[in-house]
């Protein structure tokens, strides 16, 4: 293989200035593009609209049942209270109208149900009897086939409102909706209009009061007939009987009668089956049955509607079919990943165990090795960076690479005087040009690599490069640590960091398929570095560039948790979300490059089966659907039940909870962070999602980041020496 080239400047002190003009060095601050927030805001917008339509077309409602007045009734006509059970009002005039004796007019409430709607009509056609359905919009909405079968068989259709509401609480503008509404769905679903309406929980005339009156009162001036009952089959109650209801709804003599049953809004297997017997029974009794109409002297109930209410109407229809669809496959989509989350949570769990449980050949690796420390303006941490190597119980050689810094980094580094650190600046690069430099400088057969910005123990190295022993070992993964703890963000990642590490990569090194050799803390064998060329350039993600061509190239990648490195955490928002940003692209970057994996053979194919698709799935598309999640949970608190939604998001948080409790454990940490898993759900959980959203949209635009520079507070020492670590 060919061996890396580079051009550096080794003397221990950068060389004097060029001549006048200097050249500008390359630009390191994180260009972030402009946010592409219209389409995501488009997406959840949409869905939400998709989630409350189907919410509204879905909503439960209280089943109709007859009641006794018990309110005042002064403001009701006397008309309207001695009449019939069909009423025509305007608000100055009321008049009335019974079925004629020995006819019978039957109502049918809160349907169309699929089930039991097509039940009915055919006991109706099967006797030839007509019927008058007073429909729900919502319902309407949801099957339009069976409302268009419904008045193709030569039934009437009545407006029951279009979500079921207790119209007299409704305020006027409420209730025009609930009118028109319908009446458009109607429109939309079989071209007609209608000019009955019956009021939900309506009941018969002796139940008229101030407070229903004002509806049938509003109803009548819009130009509604509003229809009632003399008798109610009461096949709403969960109790009756067959036998009850042909009882309920037998008159008394020759009576005519205007009959309520019930088509849909909740169990109604009883109502065909007693239609079944009361039809031909009552047609034994001499009974014949009518229709609204004809008891009216109308022609018809259903007028054809005109062409926009059509257009109107069908938008409705079409808006509710995709509503249904979309909430039906998504709470599909949710179930699949919900399984997939525990299963994968279940295998990564005993994955680490078995990492915790294996027991390991006793192995030696006592030859000298490179430290490389790339840095660019690092005088905050360079030197506690340093010094924590020079402690090292390990032979190392450290070799710190200053890329063109700006704030004496390369002097700092130098002025400690430690007769192993080599100081070689370059003009700036980029961080893989800097550690291509330093890999190209190593004399070792290995080569540890880490972050100007973290603090090794004095057994960190010796511990990080025992694997290679092994001679099918090829990298090694470090265990990194957040130092800087204090703060809601930086213990957020703390608890980020230990569950990463402690169940991911133990479970990863299991199942040989390890993403990542962390820039913080992670050694390669010399030989796996040459056959890969080094690092590339062509990622944002160098670690998981070079980690993932390593193992396609048939090396092993294997973690070890006792190698701590301590790193200091992003404290802000803007610079958590700066290196979040990189890293995101970056791996989808490295995703991109790397995808021939998946059809590959050997070592490569089965990182690309396992590795990839884990990246793909569970760092990236589950992700991404994240928000869609949260909406999809207010949407279960407002539209279904409430208890059932906290039970189940209750339910995940114990889960992770739990799995937090555990990776603390196996990395031996203390369990007080735990309070804060919780909190991460409605902040920092969030952050990530909105994070890994504008990286794929940038990764989508094809937008290039530099190598993102975060700002440091320093003292890392300190901040270990407080924990009392080494």
């Amino acid at each position: 293989m060919e061996r890396l080239v580079v051009t550096v400047y080794t003397s221990r002190k950068p060389p004097p200035p060029a001549p006048e003009p200097a050249p500008e060095p390359v630009k390191r601050r994180l260009r972030v593009p402009e946010p592409r927030w219209i389409v995501f805001a488009v997406v959840v917008s949409l869905f939400a609209s998709m989630l409350l339509v189907n919410g509204l077309v879905t909503g439960e409602f209280t089943q109709d049942g007859a009641a006794e007045s018990t309110a005042e009734t002064g403001q009701v006509p006397a008309a309207a209270l001695d009449g019939g059970p069909i009423i025509q009002t305007d608000g100055t005039t009321t008049k009335t109208v019974s079925a004629p004796s020995k006819q019978i007019v039957l109502t049918f409430d809160d349907g169309p149900d699929p089930q039991y709607t097509p039940e009915i009509l055919k006991v109706l056609a099967r006797y030839h009897v007509p019927g008058t359905f007073f429909m729900i919009g919502s319902e309407i909405a949801k099957y339009p086939d069976l409302v268009r079968q419904v008045k193709n068989e030569g039934h009437e259709i009545g407006i029951h409102t279009f979500t079921h509401p207790e119209m007299s609480t409704k305020n006027e503008w409420r209730r025009t909706v609930e009118m028109r509404e319908t009446q458009l769905a109607l429109a939309g679903a079989a071209g007609v209009s209608s000019v009955i309406f019956r009021p939900p929980y309506s009941s018969t005339v002796d139940a008229l009061d101030n407070t229903n009156w004002s509806v049938i009162q509003d109803m009548g001036e819009r130009g509604y007939l509003t229809v009632v009952n003399n008798l109610d089959s009461r096949d709403w109650e969960p109790s009756v009987s067959i036998d009850d209801i042909i009882k309920a709804v037998t008159p008394d003599g020759d009576d005519g009668a205007i009959l309520l049953f019930h088509d849909g809004g909740g169990d109604r297997s009883r109502t065909a089956s007693a239609l079944a017997t009361v039809i031909p029974e009552l047609i034994k009794m001499g009974y014949s049955f009518t229709t609204v109409a004809k008891v009216t002297g109308m022609s018809t109930v259903n007028p054809a509607a005109p062409v926009d209410s059509r257009i109107l109407g069908g938008g409705i229809v079409l808006a509710v079919r995709i509503a249904q669809l979309v909430t039906h496959w998504f709470t599909w989509l949710l179930v699949v990943f919900g399984v997939l989350t525990i299963a994968r949570l279940v295998l990564m769990l005993t994955l680490g165990r078995r990492h915790v449980r294996r027991r390991r050949r006793p192995r030696r690796y006592d030859k000298p090795v490179t430290v490389v420390v790339p840095a660019y303006n690092e005088k905050e941490c360079i030197a506690d960076t340093v010094r924590s190597l020079a402690a090292s119980t390990h032979p190392i050689r450290v070799i710190v690479v200053d890329d063109g810094s700006t704030d004496g980094t390369a002097e700092i580094a130098d002025g400690l005087g430690f007769p192993n650190v080599t100081v070689i600046w370059q003009p700036n690069s980029g961080k893989p040009a800097a550690l291509n430099t330093g890999i190209a400088a190593a004399g070792t057969d290995v080569v540890v690599m880490m972050d100007g910005d973290t603090v090794f123990e004095p057994d960190t190295v010796r511990h990080l490069v025992q694997p290679f022993a092994d001679e099918s070992i090829g990298a090694v993964a470090g265990n990194a640590k957040v130092a800087n703890r204090k703060g809601m963000i930086a213990l957020w990642q703390h608890i980020e960091y230990v569950v990463g590490f402690g169940i991911d990569r133990r479970a990863y090194d299991e199942m040989r398929c390890m993403a990542t050799v962390p820039g913080a803390i992670g050694a390669f064998r010399r030989t796996a570095l040459k056959q890969v060329n080094g690092l590339s350039d062509d990622t944002l993600a160098e670690d998981t560039d070079l980690t993932i061509a390593i193992i396609r190239a048939g090396w092993r990648v294997v973690y070890e948790e006792k190698a701590r490195a301590w790193t200091e955490a992003p404290t802000t928002i803007r610079q958590l979300w700066r290196q979040r940003y990189r890293w995101s692209y970056g791996t989808m970057q490295a995703m991109w490059k790397h995808r021939r994996a998946l059809i590959e053979r050997g070592p490569g194919g089965k990182f690309g089966r396992r590795g990839l698709i884990n990246l793909a799935l569970f760092q990236t598309l589950m992700p991404l659907l994240s928000p869609l999640i949260d909406v999809f949970l207010i949407y279960g608190l407002i539209f279904l039940d409430p208890a059932e939604t906290l039970i189940a998001w209750f339910a995940m948080l114990a889960v992770q909870m739990a799995s937090t409790v555990y990776a603390f454990r196996l990395d031996k940490e203390s369990l007080k962070p735990i309070w804060a898993v919780p909190l991460q759900q409605f902040v920092y959980r969030q952050l990530m999602y909105l994070v890994l959203i504008q990286s794929t949209l940038a990764a989508l635009g094809g937008i290039r980041l530099g190598w993102q520079k975060l700002q440091r507070a320093g003292g890392l020492s300190a901040l270990l020496g407080a924990r009392s670590r080494p």
